[in-house]
């Protein structure tokens, strides 16, 4: 097939890539046909996978449009895949166009496609980063470049924190990325679980869990412990659809049943 002008010469359009494949899950343009065909045949086995992961991008657009609202104006997505259509930075921007955002993913074709994406548009960056080393996250020239430290920023963790077992201590990982932000900060997480996790929901946890490798199910008070010191917005830790809905609700009808969850929280 002809290759578009987004897609980077050295990314290979022709092997599947699973940032692609989630892209194509959202209803993103930046994929291709194998990677499409990925996809479908995941969610053929997993129906469930790519709704919740749709449920999860449409909670993120809102609580960065609620944050906006409240003036936040620089954000941190590490974890952020593909950035493509709705995602942080054209929500911030369309907010006030004096928002900066960084993206930080640790897989080379995201982080790739990304770079292409945002040519040209010196407000957002992606950099290629592990969760696990915060310090090359938060001091890399990039990063300082275009965030200011002494000014509320949002970190997003969406969807990235259930890959964190618990020797490695998720609370304490979470810390590193609050401890640097000025007060009026925000922390943004998404997270695999339920209100009880398995007796409740034992069916969703074991078809997410069976699609996404290492995932780790929690729970709603495990879940809010990675915002202690923090001051949690309404409605607190629920499930992702149910976090401040739009009029029209959940188009997938996943409800409280979603196995995702998700909360927002203020650093005083």
């Amino acid at each position: 097939m002809t290759r578009p002008s987004w897609a980077p010469p050295e990314i290979d359009i022709d092997r599947p890539s699973i940032a692609r494949v989630y892209d194509y899950w959202i209803g993103g343009t930046h994929n291709f046909p194998v990677d499409r065909e990925v996809g479908r045949t995941v969610e053929q086995a997993n129906p469930l996978l790519p709704k919740t992961f749709r449920a999860n991008r449409a909670f993120l657009r809102r609580a960065v449009r609620e944050l906006s609202a409240l003036g936040v104006r620089q954000f941190l997505d590490v974890g952020s895949g593909i950035p493509t259509e709705g995602n942080v930075h054209e929500i911030a921007l369309a907010g006030d166009p004096d928002s900066r955002v960084v993206y930080v993913d640790i897989d080379p074709v995201a982080v790739a496609h990304a770079g292409a994406i945002l040519a040209g548009e010196p407000r957002a960056v992606a950099i290629q980063g592990d969760l696990f080393k915060w310090a090359d996250i938060l001091d890399a020239p990039e990063t300082r470049g275009l965030l200011d430290f002494d000014q509320p920023i949002a970190v997003i963790l969406a969807a990235i924190i259930h890959f964190v077992p618990p020797e490695a201590d998720p609370v304490a990982l979470v810390d590193k990325y609050v401890e640097p932000l000025a007060p009026g900060s925000y922390l943004v997480v998404t997270h695999a679980g339920a209100e009880t996790v398995p007796d409740a929901t034992p069916g969703f946890a074991a078809r997410y869990q069976g699609a996404v490798n290492e995932v780790i199910w929690r729970d709603r008070a495990e879940l809010t412990t990675l915002f202690h010191g923090l001051d949690l917005l309404e409605p607190g830790v629920v499930p992702v659809p149910l976090w401040r809905p739009e009029p029209g609700g959940d188009p997938d009808n996943l409800g409280a049943d979603a196995p995702m969850l998700a909360g927002v929280a203020r650093k005083p």
